[in-house]
């Protein structure tokens, strides 16, 4: 239980790394979409071969197609409504003046993460082993969003101390989240965490999809192609491992 616990931490940790890095080292721009892109194909590839390769080994393709439907279609529903108060704003290092845009970048941050983490603890049960392309593909895509994020609050006015007080509770929320997963799905039924699986799968994709992809594009150049393939090659040899 508390291994779950602490791999959340771990993979939510890099949202305070990149909070710090954007306080005191300048990035480029092209070196912060690079990252991005890297993060997409990773978490692309642990999508794919954690959670709905493995769930439709367990529950079949009908239901992991309604689950990966189902988390697609409700994480767009509250980005939807996110996007309309500010969360677009969420990965962008130029910030925004509209009113609530830092509640909207904050939720949209946990948002994005709740799901990702969840999963980790899920993958701690049966074997006690985490799933390190899982957690290394979490861990990456979450340092860029902090960094990008932190940057666009301090154009906007928030203070290094609130903005570091806001990630840190993101941290703690990441983790609690893996911990839920562990603790709520241990003992049920294959299918029932398949299906959740591929919940969390639709979720991910989503993501990825309307914010990670275009930000990465927008902040550097074709290449991230390429980048985002590196990305989804190296996650599938860490899950050989």
């Amino acid at each position: 239980m508390w291994n779950a616990l602490l791999w959340g931490a771990v993979a939510g940790s890099s949202i305070l790394l990149g909070t710090v890095t954007s306080f005191f080292v300048p990035m480029k721009q092209r070196i912060l979409g690079y990252i991005m892109a890297f993060g997409t194909g990773a978490l692309i590839a642990a999508t794919s071969f954690e959670l709905l390769l493995k769930s439709i080994e367990s529950s079949g393709l009908l239901s992991t197609t309604i689950g990966f439907l189902a988390g697609a279609g409700i994480f767009t529903a509250f980005d939807w409504y996110l996007w309309k108060n500010g969360a677009r704003k969420r990965n962008r290092s130029s910030g925004g003046s509209s009113s609530g845009v830092g509640w909207a970048i904050f939720v949209g941050a946990i948002m994005d993460n709740i799901p990702e983490t969840a999963m980790i603890g899920v993958s701690l049960i049966g074997n006690n082993s985490v799933s390190w392309a899982l957690l290394a593909a979490v861990f990456i895509s979450n340092f860029p969003e902090g960094l990008s994020s932190s940057s666009g609050l301090l154009e906007d006015g928030y203070s290094k101390k609130k903005i570091f007080l806001s990630w840190t509770a993101a941290v703690i929320i990441t983790a609690l989240s893996s911990l839920a997963g562990y603790v709520f799905l241990n003992g049920a039924p294959d299918q029932v965490r398949a299906i959740l699986g591929s919940f969390a799968g639709g979720s991910i994709i989503a993501m990825v999809s309307s914010t990670m992809l275009p930000e990465a594009y927008e902040k550097s150049d074709p290449t991230i192609g390429l980048i985002t393939a590196l990305g989804l090659l190296i996650a599938l040899a860490l899950n050989t491992l």
